[in-house]
C-alpha cells in the first residue's frame, strides 16, 4: 500500500486495531475461523505494516498511545503559545537598549533564525511535535519582524502586511502539517479580502468591519479553495477551508439579520434584516443538504448550529417580550425536538438510499 502522509499510516494503524478486535469477535461467534497458517499470515503482515509505520511516521499504534499523543499536542500548543509570549515579552524587555541597527539586526535574526531551525528541526522530529511548536514560534517571530519594523521606520500602517504573514502560515501549515497555522493563515486572507473589498466601496482599510457584507468574497474563495486544491495529504485541511467559508459567510450573515443599517444596500434597515434572515435560514439549510449530500460532516454540523442560531434568533425577537418565560423555553424546547425527528428522518432516508444503491 502506498502511504503518503502520516495520517494515511495512522488511519492504516487504526483500521487494523479495528479489524483484530472485529475478527476476535466473529470467530467467538463461530462466524468465521480462520486456519493456523491464515492466523501467523495474517499476524505477520500487519506487524511488518505496523512496525514499518512506526519507524517512518512515529505512528500511535494503540489506545493508550493515542491517549498520549493528545497530551502531546496539548503540551505542544501550550509550549508554543508560551514561547511565542516569550519571545515577544524579551524583546519589549530590552528594546530600549539597543540601537535601530541592532533593533532592525535583531529582527530579521530571529525571524530567519526560527524559520531556519523549524526546517531543521522538521528534517529530524519524526513525531512532529517539535517541528510544530518551532513553526507557531517562527511564525510569532516573523509577525513582530513585521510590526516592529514598520514602527521603527514609521511605515504607515497597511493591509498588505497580511499578505507576507498569510503566506509563511501557509507555508509552514503545509511543510509542518500544522492545522493552527493554517486557521492563522485564512484568518489573514480573510482580512486582507475583505479590507480590499472595503476600500473599494471607500473605506479605510482598518475599518472593513464596519461593513459585514465585505467578508462575503472571502467566504467565497475560502469555500471553493478545496474544490479546486487536491487537499489528499493533508488530513482534515481541506474541511477547516470550508468551516471557515461558512463561518466568514453567516456570523456577517447573522449580524445583518439584527443590523440593516450595516448593509450596502440601500433599501429599509428592515427589510435588509428580513433579506438575510431568509438568507441566513436558506443558506444553513442549503449548508446541510449539500453536506449530507457530499459526505461534509463538518458542512453538515456548521449549517446546523447556525439553523438554529437564526431560528433561536427569531423566536427571541418575536416571544421574549410577549411570551412567559417558562413558555418560551418550552417552544425552544419542542423546537429542538421537532428538529431532531427531521433530522432522524433524514437519516432514515438516507440509510434507505445506501440500501438500495447498494
Amino acid at each position: 500500500m502506498n502511504v503518503p502522509s502520516r495520517s494515511d499510516a495512522q488511519q492504516r494503524a487504526d483500521d487494523i486495531r479495528v479489524f483484530r478486535r472485529e475478527l476476535d469477535r466473529l470467530e467467538r461467534d463461530r462466524v468465521l475461523s480462520l486456519t493456523e497458517e491464515q492466523k501467523r499470515t495474517l499476524t505477520d503482515h500487519h506487524e511488518r505494516l505496523l512496525s514499518q509505520y512506526t519507524q517512518d511516521y512515529d505512528i500511535d499504534r494503540d489506545a493508550q498511545a493515542k491517549q498520549l499523543s493528545l497530551g502531546m499536542r496539548i503540551a505542544s500548543f501550550l509550549g508554543a503559545l508560551a514561547l511565542a509570549a516569550s519571545v515577544f515579552f524579551l524583546f519589549y524587555q530590552f528594546w530600549g537598549l539597543l540601537s535601530t541597527p541592532w533593533q532592525v539586526v535583531t529582527l530579521v535574526l530571529s525571524a530567519v533564525g526560527t524559520l531556519a531551525a523549524t526546517v531543521w528541526i522538521q528534517s529530524r522530529d519524526e513525531s512532529g511535535y517539535f517541528a510544530k511548536l518551532a513553526a507557531m514560534v517562527a511564525f510569532a517571530c516573523f509577525v513582530l519582524n513585521i510590526s516592529m519594523l514598520g514602527q521603527i521606520f514609521n511605515i504607515t500602517p497597511s493591509d498588505k502586511a497580511l499578505i507576507p504573514w498569510a503566506a509563511l502560515a501557509f507555508l509552514l501549515a503545509y511543510t509542518c502539517d500544522l492545522r493552527l497555522l493554517l486557521a492563522m493563515g485564512i484568518l489573514c486572507v480573510v482580512a486582507y479580502i475583505s479590507a480590499r473589498v472595503g476600500t473599494w466601496s471607500g473605506l479605510y482599510w482598518i475599518d472593513f468591519s464596519r461593513r459585514p457584507e465585505n467578508f462575503f468574497p472571502a467566504a467565497l474563495v475560502l469555500f471553493l479553495i478545496p474544490q479546486f486544491v487536491d487537499h489528499t495529504r493533508f488530513t482534515g485541511f481541506a474541511g477547516i477551508y470550508r468551516i471557515f467559508g461558512l463561518l466568514t459567510l453567516f456570523l456577517p450573515a447573522l449580524v445583518l439579520a439584527n443590523w440593516g443599517k450595516g448593509s450596502y444596500l440601500e433599501l429599509d434597515p428592515d427589510i435588509v434584516e428580513g433579506l438575510y434572515q431568509l438568507l441566513g435560514f436558506a443558506g444553513s439549510a442549503g449548508a446541510i443538504w449539500l453536506g449530507a449530500r457530499r459526505h461534509w460532516p463538518e458542512v453538515v454540523n456548521t449549517g446546523m448550529t447556525f439553523f438554529v442560531i437564526f431560528l433561536y434568533t427569531k423566536f427571541f425577537d418575536w416571544w421574549w417580550e410577549i411570551m412567559p418565560k417558562y413558555l418560551f423555553f418550552l417552544v425552544l424546547g419542542l423546537a429542538a425536538i421537532l428538529l431532531l425527528l427531521v433530522l432522524r428522518r433524514l437519516r432514515a432516508t438516507n440509510y434507505r438510499l445506501l440500501g438500495a444503491s447498494s
